[in-house]
């Protein structure tokens, strides 16, 4: 297996990291700022305020981009498993 193998294997998978965690990652920092905005011009800082609806978001984004995340993961897996026999010895 040589080096430049490896390493494309790990630059397919990062990008694929990155690929399957931005719609979550992105949704949770858009409600955060606007949260973060909210208490900063009511001057209510309450933990939970913040919480909640940051966990409320990510439920939401994995409930409707959940089945093209897993699909998208499988595929790469059965990729990978596929792979197993042709890796150069």
């Amino acid at each position: 297996m040589s080096p430049q193998f490896v390493l494309t294997l790990g630059q397919e998978a990062l990008t694929l990291l990155l690929m399957v965690s931005a719609p979550v990652l992105a949704i949770v920092l858009v409600v955060g700022l606007v949260i973060s905005i909210f208490q900063a011009i009511t001057q209510i800082h309450e933990a939970t305020l913040s919480f909640v609806p940051k966990l409320i978001a990510a439920l939401l984004v994995l409930a409707l981009a959940g089945p093209w995340m897993l699909t998208t993961l499988v595929d790469y897996i059965r990729r990978m498993i596929e792979m197993i026999p042709q890796l150069p010895q």
